[in-house]
């Protein structure tokens, strides 16, 4: 099997997708920028992709990175992306790393992606620039506990008798549950038909925002909500509103809100070939995330 490089360890998906790659043979690095406080499997190594030189002892002798960095809070994310993805990208050719998994955004190339999506795709090309073979998974909203797009629906289906919402909960999406993304992440690693590929991933169904909230709360043992549609909400008014009925800062909610608009949905199935298997429905995946909840309450406590 491969030594894998996880960055992102500690992340909503690094810490799943780290004990699977380990349950799969993998000898697995878990990259951190506190190595001394991580409590996961695998090996923990200090670096941070934003230092120039700082992942080059990390990916030392790696075969495979897997890189799973972004900063939807900071208001500069293009920019810092952009440079953090220019210096993975060295330090792995560099160290002869022979493949680089990233999971990006879905959606259609064009001048109507929103900052976020535009930024997913910048970090694509970057990742690749010095000749290491990159395989791109491209995702919607990734469904799981601890999971920012499954948190903001949560907390607004359960603080709020009713909602007036922009227009853009009619726009359709492809949400994929968390397992599935780690079930994908985990086979691309070293699948020879899966080096230099863009492979698009999704549950089961397309929905619009708003038939994701009303399962939600259908499944969360909720009435269905009462929902007003307005026409014009701005992203920034949306963004504010967020930080009123939940505990997601305003910056992160305004880079997501900005790619609401734009229809997000599977239009390539090939990923079914290296990675065979049927993706959960949403339903499922929203029981599965209150399962985990409930479970990690009652850990902590």
């Amino acid at each position: 099997m491969s030594t894998v490089l996880v960055t992102g360890a500690t992340g909503f998906v690094g810490r799943r997708l780290v004990p699977a790659l380990t349950d799969a043979g993998h000898e697995v690095r878990a990259m951190t920028r506190s190595p001394e406080d991580y409590e996961g499997v695998g090996d923990p190594v200090g670096a941070d992709v934003d230092d120039p030189g700082s992942p080059a002892v990390a990916l030392t002798d790696v075969d495979v990175a897997v890189y799973l960095v972004h900063s939807l809070d900071d208001p500069d994310f293009e920019r810092k992306d952009a440079r953090a993805a220019r210096n993975f990208s060295r330090a792995a050719a560099d160290a002869g790393v022979r493949q680089i998994v990233y999971l990006g955004g879905l959606g259609v190339d064009g001048d109507d992606l929103s900052p976020h999506l535009r930024s997913r795709r910048e970090v694509e090309g970057l990742l690749g620039t010095d000749g290491v073979p990159v395989t791109v998974l491209r995702a919607a909203i990734v469904v799981g506990h601890g999971g920012i797009s499954r948190e903001i629906t949560r907390q607004l289906v359960k603080n709020l008798p009713a909602m007036v919402v922009p227009k853009w909960v009619h726009t359709r999406s492809q949400p994929i549950g968390i397992d599935d993304v780690v079930r994908y992440l985990a086979g691309v690693v070293e699948h020879e038909e899966a080096l230099g590929r863009v492979f698009e991933i999704g549950g089961p169904e397309q929905l619009t925002y708003l038939e994701m909230m009303q399962v939600a709360s259908e499944v969360s043992g909720g009435r269905r909500l009462p929902i007003v549609t307005v026409p014009v909400l701005t992203p920034r008014l949306s963004s504010y509103w967020l930080a009123l009925v939940t505990d997601v800062d305003a910056t992160t909610g305004r880079n997501l809100i900005d790619s609401m608009s734009t229809e997000v949905v599977v239009t390539d199935t090939s990923i079914h070939d290296p990675v065979p298997g049927e993706p959960m429905t949403y339903a499922e995946c929203v029981r599965r995330a209150l399962a985990d909840r409930k479970k990690s309450a009652e850990d902590r406590g």
